[in-house]
């Protein structure tokens, strides 16, 4: 049986594929040219991760696909229900990438508290001529240690990143609308573990609470963070989206940045995505990255690990 693993999958997850008799095909074909690709070599599995789409015409026009698996948490890229109806399985890896998140997003909090996109900006720059000036620019940090953090959406990224901002020292408040408490089992390096009990609160409750508010939420049809929302929150919080883009009025974002509402934001998913604004882009107040959420070495092996063992499971 053939897989196509169409954006990538990890050499261990080939290695697990091909160990049990699979064909692995790591060949990058076009999205316009897939239906022909899929059908000519007769591929049994497509593995994608956000950039191929797997729609209703593939689905209908190759019979021979069986599997969709999808490296990562989301689904919106793939017609999942459409496929269920045809008899196509649809994989993917929910937990696999959550601590790679959870590390970005507090990787984009300490940039924001401590002015690290424009101090490595400036450095290079003027360090050598203007290092006193810089030194007193960027001497108005705050501490995370002691702050509160807001997570909208508290499923396992949301959990995970939790445990991160505990781990911290941070105060951790949560908004769901399906889940109304979970357990945060903090594991250390020696075996021991500490437990924290975390109610839900409304978002509306999490927007005047939290110094600083994290997004992780699937795509949305209206905006989870609106200018109604951002009015708000609290003057001078910080606003990370590490989930999908979309989710965040990008206008009324970089209105209140501009205006000081908000201090800081990080964002590593766009509205535009693949080609995000330039008022985005230029903003001195954004700290970016280019959609890495889950993209650390140990997450990929985790996801092709995972794919691995439920194609197997499934074809064999």
């Amino acid at each position: 049986m053939k897989v196509l693993a169409n954006d990538g999958v990890s050499q261990s997850g080939i290695d697990k594929l091909e160990s049990a008799g699979f064909e692995v095909i790591t060949t990058k074909v076009a999205q316009e040219q897939l239906i022909n690709y899929l059908n000519e070599n007769k591929v049994d599995v497509i593995l994608v991760r956000s950039a191929t789409k797997v729609r209703k015409d593939i689905i209908d026009a190759c019979p021979d696909l069986k599997i969709i698996g999808r490296g990562g948490v989301g689904l919106d890229n793939i017609d999942v229900e459409y496929a269920k109806e045809k008899g196509v399985k649809v994989i993917n890896t929910p937990a696999a990438s959550s601590a790679s998140v959870a590390e970005l997003v507090v990787a984009h909090l300490l940039s924001g508290v401590r002015f690290l996109k424009n101090a490595n900006r400036d450095m290079p720059l003027e360090g050598e001529s203007k290092f006193k000036e810089l030194k007193k620019s960027y001497a108005k940090g705050v501490e995370l240690k002691g702050k509160t953090l807001g997570i909208i959406g508290f499923g396992r990224i949301g959990q995970a990143t939790a445990k991160v901002a505990l781990g911290l020292g941070m105060k951790v408040i949560a908004a769901d609308a399906f889940l109304e408490e979970a357990t945060i089992e903090l594991d250390f390096f020696d075996g021991q573990t500490v437990d924290f009990k975390i109610k839900t609160i409304s978002k509306e409750e999490l927007l005047k609470q939290a110094d600083f508010i994290t997004l992780h939420v699937p795509a949305q049809k209206e905006y989870v963070i609106g200018k109604k929302e951002i009015e708000m929150m609290k003057d001078g919080a910080g606003l990370i989206n590490a989930a999908r883009g979309g989710v965040i009025d990008e206008v009324a974002l970089v209105e209140a940045l501009d205006n000081k509402k908000l201090s800081f934001a990080g964002l590593d998913v766009f509205e535009s995505e693949p080609r995000p604004e330039l008022k985005i882009l230029m903003s001195p107040h954004i700290s970016l990255s280019p959609h890495i959420g889950g993209s650390t070495n140990e997450a990929q092996d985790r996801i092709g690990v995972e794919l691995a063992n439920q194609i197997i499971e499934i074809l064999n």
